[in-house]
């Protein structure tokens, strides 16, 4: 029967148990017999209840006789002899036990407890020296193909397919475990007739943790008979402590009730289950089931284990090894988007050109790369603004530098809004002072996962609500619909993306420390420059006054021997010395704005306003202009003289650029809460501008205006001047650490902008 149940994000975890799991029986079960010895294993002090059947001796004339009643003195010896040597794990020793039906062949199984030996005793089943050959030859073949697998399915493969010859079990197949502990079956080998799980899931609550722990100890258990009676101890108490003996490491151990259940439930009535570990981690199990009860000799046990064993590790070797293919794949990638960004001028081209590049290193199907303000988007992805609302969340919300799930929307709801796009991410925090971050994501799949039977079955909640877990009833295929999940970020790819990490930010360091480098030797060079400059700008001044005054000097005393052409000559002396001279003037006031240190103090814009426009009046009489007060300035922290250098300049500028008579100057201010171009200063900004209604500036000069000597009209055109003021406006503002910018229409006027942090 197929079931389904609604969309879940994925499988169910293991629940909590509202009380420890019940210790595992101190019952046997009833193929073999079981001995408790004193730790000499000299003398027998508990016995399991079936020695009559196996042994031909009643339990309780055993207790408290010597070992030597059931075996030779040369056994006995032997056992004292290996019994310090003990380990976890049953030491498997061939014995002969002494019956009063005769001798009588077991394997036996000897370990030790804190108080006592445990000796298990499994008479041996007959067997034709024909059969350990095929054993030995069959495990030998195995072995072979698994070393020769080409892939880690089909070494999976050939391990269920010669168990199965080896044991005659039904069915045998490998369930492997994901990270919360469900199954999923990966391999199976089956006789005709019976039910396939392959490809389906069992639930983490399907193995509760202390058999689960037994698994991934290594631990081999074999069940014959699953509906067999349990066999007690006697005597029920364990002499020295008066508790129940631990029987949790016992070959023979009975199996607890909720186990038989299970299995019944499955319709199995014997199995054997091999544990596949790696680094001590269980991995996952091989399960063997048989339909009908069914004992193996030792050997057979034996041999499966080894191959179990074997299997283990070719698997961790071949999947290592496609680990390392794909790592090596996606390494030579990553080697190569590093060169890119290693020679690179600009990180973001680097990174997204080409785009495929950057995607397939972690098998996205889109991208968002964020450096700092700058947000770009590659491939598909969400909007921008939902990749932004969701660099915001996460900004709050993960501190760790690399952050990855197959289902966003649990974590972030708001996903559930572009899940078909972004079901999956993956974050890389490359720097967070500089908030530098790349998004992967990775679509929706809407998976159709089938469970042996419904997973919640097993999950039953008591009287008093508390949840317990008890055995499945049903095993028929249960298909479960997942939706708004991804699927999952490979251990390689994650490993890759903080591999790319690490690479971004030694590199970025690297050219932090040449750009300090750099700006240091700027610093040097400007310096000098600098010095150069006001040296060498002080020292023309002299020559340049001396032509001046000797080209006037010849105008008057020699003006009447000379020609027309002459005079114009000496005119044209004349007025390039005056122009070399504001020029140099020019210079020496960009040289000493240089090496002048700001003297903020609070100051009125108002009182400094008033002062730069009487200046500016004074200066040009000829031009009459109306200045426009919005409203009141404010008072900031600022170099009162310098900032009235800006304004004169600014407003000067305004009313020279004119073709109108009714000329008109605006000052005004934006408050700093309205958003300013230096939204990222920690300090409050203050957005100030001054606008006129003059000629304009042409769209593709507005760059061009604030560079030292850059004149956009003819000497004769609109006065005289030496390109130099708005530069020196420039610098002032800089150096109060703000920014200047203009955006004007040609034809109706231009306003500048500045900026001012108030410090």
């Amino acid at each position: 029967m197929t079931g389904s149940n609604g969309p879940r994000a994925k499988p169910i975890p293991p629940p909590p148990l509202a009380e420890p799991l019940p210790q595992l029986a101190d019952t046997i079960q009833p193929h073999g017999v079981l001995l408790v010895l004193d730790p000499a294993a000299d003398t027998i002090l508990q016995v399991s209840e079936n020695s009559q059947t196996h042994l031909g001796v009643a339990a309780q004339p055993l207790v408290g006789a010597p070992l030597s009643t059931l075996m030779s003195p040369e056994q006995g010896e032997a056992l004292r002899r290996v019994a310090p040597a003990i380990a976890d794990r049953p030491l498997p020793l061939p014995l002969t036990v002494t019956t009063p039906a005769g001798p009588l062949p077991c394997d036996g199984f000897l370990h030790r407890t804190a108080t006592a030996l445990i000796l298990e005793l499994e008479p041996t089943i007959a067997t034709a020296p024909a059969d350990f050959l095929s054993v030995h030859g069959l495990v030998r073949q195995t072995l072979d193909r698994i070393q020769q697998a080409d892939s880690s399915l089909a070494l999976l493969q050939s391990v269920v397919a010669a168990i199965q010859d080896l044991t005659g079990y039904d069915r045998v197949l490998i369930c492997q475990f994901d990270a919360q502990g469900a199954g999923e079956v990966v391999a199976e080998a089956k006789g005709a007739g019976v039910s396939s799980f392959l490809g389906q899931r069992f639930p983490a609550t399907d193995i509760p943790p202390a058999i689960r722990e037994s698994y991934a100890q290594g631990k081999l258990r074999a069940i014959p008979q699953i509906q067999a009676e349990p066999v007690p101890l006697f005597p029920r108490l364990h002499p020295p402590t008066g508790h129940p003996l631990d029987l949790s490491r016992a070959v023979l151990r009975s199996s607890a009730p909720c186990s038989v259940a299970y299995y019944t439930n499955m319709g199995v009535a014997s199995a054997l289950v091999l544990s596949l570990c790696q680094a001590r981690t269980l991995w996952g199990v091989v399960s063997c089931h048989h339909l009908t009860p069914k004992r193996l000799f030792y050997e057979i046990r034996a041999a499966c284990e080894f191959i179990a064993q074997m299997a283990a590790s070719e698997l961790a070797n071949q999947l290592r090894q496609e680990d390392l293919q794909q790592r090596a794949k996606l390494s030579a990638l990553r080697s190569e988007l590093i060169a890119s960004i290693t020679q690179a001028h600009n990180l973001m081209d680097a990174l997204i050109q080409p785009e495929e590049r950057l995607l397939t290193l972690v098998a996205a199907s889109g991208a968002a790369i964020c450096l700092g303000h700058e947000l770009t988007l590659i491939g598909t992805t969400p909007t921008a603004d939902q990749v932004q609302a969701l660099i915001e969340w996460a900004d709050r919300h993960i501190t760790e530098p690399l952050f990855h799930t197959p289902c966003l929307s649990q974590t972030y709801p708001e996903a559930e809004a572009f899940k078909a796009t972004a079901s999956g991410l993956l974050l890389l925090r490359i720097s967070r002072v500089q908030h530098y971050l790349i998004l992967w994501f990775r679509p929706e799949v809407i998976q159709s996962i089938a469970w042996a039977g419904n997973p919640e079955a097993g999950v039953q909640v008591d009287a008093q609500g508390q949840i317990q877990l008890g055995p499945r009833t049903s095993f028929a295929l249960w298909r479960e619909t997942v939706y708004a999940t991804a699927l999952p970020w490979q251990p390689f790819e994650i490993s890759g993306a903080i591999d790319l990490r690490n690479a971004i930010v030694g590199i970025v360091l690297n050219k932090a420390d040449e750009l300090a480098r750099l700006n240091q030797e700027l610093q040097h060079s400007n310096r000098e420059l600098t010095a150069f400059a006001y040296a060498a700008a002080h020292d023309l001044k002299e020559p340049l006054r001396g032509i001046y005054n000797y080209a006037n000097i010849l105008m008057e005393d020699y003006a009447a021997i000379l020609d027309e052409d002459g005079l114009d000559y000496l005119a044209e002396i004349q007025a390039f010395s005056q122009r070399m001279e504001t020029l140099i003037n020019a210079l020496l006031r960009v040289a000493q704005l240089r090496q002048t240190q700001l003297k903020r103090s609070l100051t009125d814009l108002n009182h400094l306003l008033a002062e730069a426009v009487a200046i500016v009046r004074a200066s040009r009489p000829d031009i009459p202009f109306e200045l426009r007060l919005p409203r009141s300035l404010p008072q900031i922290q600022c170099d009162a003289p310098l900032l009235n250098e800006v304004f004169r300049n600014l407003i000067s500028n305004a009313i020279k650029y004119h073709d109108r008579p009714d000329r008109w100057v605006e000052v005004g201010y934006r408050d700093p809460d309205q958003g300013s171009r230096d939204a990222e200063a920690a300090t409050p900004t203050w957005v100030f501008y001054v606008q006129d209604n003059g000629i304009g500036i042409q769209a593709e000069h507005l760059s061009e205006v604030f560079k030292l000597f850059k004149r956009l009209h003819p000497q004769e055109r609109y006065g005289d001047g030496a390109g130099v003021g708005l530069a020196i406006v420039n610098q002032i503002i800089e150096r109060h650490g703000g920014r200047i910018w203009v955006e004007s229409t040609p034809g109706q006027g231009s306003t500048f902008f500045f900026t001012l942090a108030d410090a």
